[in-house]
């Protein structure tokens, strides 16, 4: 299994930290997001991964060079990075949607188990990783649910209609990278793409064809959009180290397989 993470951007409401660095190489507990990210991608059950980068680009190249073994995790460079969102992001990887993968936001934090739980889900088309909480704030990506399909999804959902919010990862098994992939071809013929995230194309797909989703209340995962979610990030991260295995991992550079 593979995995797509869209680490373009810069991450602005990080600054100052991300003045010179993208956010993906923001530090939590010693390492990277992006470090943590794939560590935790691999002790769930992916074992290739492909990284979209845009700012900073060779500060991402050089940092996944020197920890990871480059047939394992490739980089590839989106130019439109600075004007347009990530949905351009998801065109540069369409090489990728070929067979099944897990698609990921850069700036999500998440124990391996998230991961192990989306992955021994029913096997169908599309499923979106979903979290329930109390309340919802503006920048969530807020869910509509009828029982465990995904009806819509959008940051301005009517507050009766919220029931979860995405967490920033989504799996495509069997005809879904197809799909997924074409979907994102049309969707880049409008005008306005440019300003269109990828979850806007999955809130398109919901209308017409049946997307899953997968709870993740019990886990640890964080967003880290501003200097504050460092905080809860952290603790995640220290989750993560407690569960680390010895065995497989080491502080220095190695290669999976």
């Amino acid at each position: 299994m593979k995995a797509v993470i869209l680490s373009a951007g810069q991450g602005k409401r990080l600054m100052p930290l991300t003045a010179d660095y993208p956010k993906c190489l923001v530090r939590v507990e010693g390492q990277s997001l992006i470090e943590w990210q794939i560590d935790e991608l691999y002790k769930g059950g992916i074992d290739q991964v492909t990284v979209v980068v845009g700012y900073r680009a060779d500060r991402v190249r050089q940092q996944l060079h020197s920890r990871y073994d480059s047939k394992r995790v490739r980089v590839l460079y989106n130019p439109t990075y600075a004007w347009a969102d990530n949905l351009f992001s998801c065109w540069v990887a369409r090489s990728e949607m070929n067979e099944e993968f897990v698609l990921l936001n850069g700036d999500t934090i998440f124990e391996s188990a998230v991961v192990s739980r989306l992955l021994a889900m029913p096997a169908r088309p599309i499923t979106v990783v979903t979290h329930q909480k109390r309340n919802y704030d503006a920048d969530d990506m807020k869910v509509a649910l009828d029982g465990g399909r995904l009806v819509k999804i959008g940051k301005d959902l009517a507050v009766d209609r919220i029931d979860a919010e995405s967490i920033g990862m989504i799996l495509f098994q069997r005809e879904g990278p197809h799909m997924f992939r074409r979907a994102v071809e049309d969707a880049l013929r409008d005008p306005a793409a440019r300003k269109k995230w990828y979850l806007t194309v999955i809130d398109e797909m919901a209308q017409s064809i049946p997307i899953w989703t997968c709870p993740t209340n019990g886990l640890q995962w964080c967003e880290v959009d501003f200097p504050a979610d460092l905080k809860q990030a952290g603790r995640v991260a220290r989750s993560c180290r407690a569960f680390e295995r010895k065995d497989i991992f080491q502080p220095t550079r190695y290669a999976w397989g």
